[in-house]
């Protein structure tokens, strides 16, 4: 694809991406929370439950059924479509950026050495296989037991974050663990929610009884999802932040961060109950610092240079390894404008990214992307000592 249509394609899907996420999770986050907070009243029948709530200078009062009601209204609102763009716009973002950009975005040839064809195979696959497995263990006796069913999805879900780092460069690996959740999210409301809401009022509509277990498998595919949420947000923002998907164990990483952040989703849902947990924040803070520490990347090995690494070797080196992108004008044909804006083509450009630089190339090593230009230990040590000594011009 053209550089300058891959951008435009990239900044509308993107935009479009964020708006449809927004309005999902906005809606799971209020429905997980109505349903947390409706409590039963001495005033109403038996299995109908209520909450009063103010917001925007109006009162609202919400009721619910368990089951259905006795009759139908004459509009029913349904929550589906936000899910779909949410994960359509995701697939074409997906496609966009790392499929048709395997090679800078998808490939790390130090990581495993494949086609741009192979890749998307594999892509394309651990999204399809993901959702099998998942629906499978939903289906399975397995579900009636919380503990066990969150220990072994939790399991897999390493297993699948692991072996994704062993073919993908680490940003191409992240990405697709939340390809991955965000598919099971999606195809929780399309294959069991929504066709289950929609069994549920086609037996009213008959005066028939409504199949309440199909409102309930879809009421725990919804819990699902909302506890799936904060991670799938963490891997959205994770691109830029390269000493996660960029450190050794970045799999073990995401792993962490993914319970962490699920630990405080379910302070907030016993919070919602009535439970007030007084152990799962402090411990989520003590892990995350903990973690900060832990995942505390090694340098590069500063080159032992006798007299010193000067700026004429640094730019060289800058030339022949970053410019290609990171120029006024790239040379990098999936490139029509630098990334983030970064240039690299002149003394001072260079000088005002020294500390970008120190993080990209000498700490973390998730530059150049897919080391497509091939920098060497070699070079990133000379560049390692030229910060050292205070990046003389």
């Amino acid at each position: 694809m053209d550089p300058y249509l891959s951008d435009w394609a990239n900044l509308l899907l993107r935009w479009f991406h964020l708006v449809a996420g927004a309005a999902w999770i906005g809606a799971s986050f209020y429905f997980n929370w109505l349903n947390n907070h409706v409590r039963e009243e001495e005033h109403l029948p038996e299995g109908r439950k209520e909450l009063w709530a103010v917001h925007g200078g109006a009162f609202y009062r919400v009721l619910k059924y368990a089951g259905a009601p006795e009759k139908l209204p004459k509009t029913l609102h349904w929550f589906k479509y936000e899910a779909y763009f949410t994960w359509l716009s995701g697939i074409g973002l997906l496609a966009v950026v790392y499929y048709l950009n395997a090679k800078s975005y998808l490939i790390d040839p130090a990581v495993a050495d494949l086609t741009e064809s192979t890749a998307v195979i594999i892509g394309v696959s651990s999204l399809v296989s993901g959702w099998l497995v998942y629906d499978l263990m939903c289906r399975s006796p397995l579900v009636k037991k919380p503990v066990a069913f969150t220990t072994l999805g939790l399991l897999i879900g390493v297993l699948a974050a692991w072996a994704l780092s062993q073919v993908f460069s680490g940003r191409g690996a992240y990405i697709h663990v939340g390809a991955i959740i965000g598919t099971c999210m999606a195809a929780n409301v399309f294959f069991v929610i929504i066709p289950g809401q929609k069994a549920m009022v086609a037996a009213m509509v008959a005066g028939k009884e409504p199949p309440v277990e199909q409102g309930q498998a879809g009421s725990l595919r919804s819990l699902h999802n909302n506890y799936f949420t904060l991670p799938v947000l963490f891997i959205m923002v994770s691109n830029h932040f390269p000493m996660t998907y960029g450190h050794g164990a970045n799999w073990a990483i995401l792993a962490a961060l993914a319970v962490i952040s699920a630990g405080v989703r379910h302070w907030f849902n016993l919070r919602g109950r009535g439970e007030l947990n007084v152990w799962i924040l402090p411990t989520a803070t003590v892990l995350m610092v903990s973690l900060a520490f832990v995942m505390r990347p090694d340098r590069a090995p500063v080159a032992q240079v006798e007299g010193g690494v000067s700026y004429d070797e640094i730019a060289q080196i800058m030339e022949a390894r970053c410019t290609t992108c990171h120029a006024e004008a790239p040379t990098h044909a999936s490139f029509a404008s630098p990334p983030l804006g970064v240039m690299l083509d002149t003394p001072q450009r260079v000088a005002d990214q020294v500390l970008k630089i120190n993080t990209v190339v000498v700490i973390t090593k998730t530059m150049p992307l897919g080391n497509l230009t091939g920098m060497t230990d070699a070079e990133r040590g000379k560049v390692a000592a030229w910060i050292d000594a205070g990046a003389p011009q």
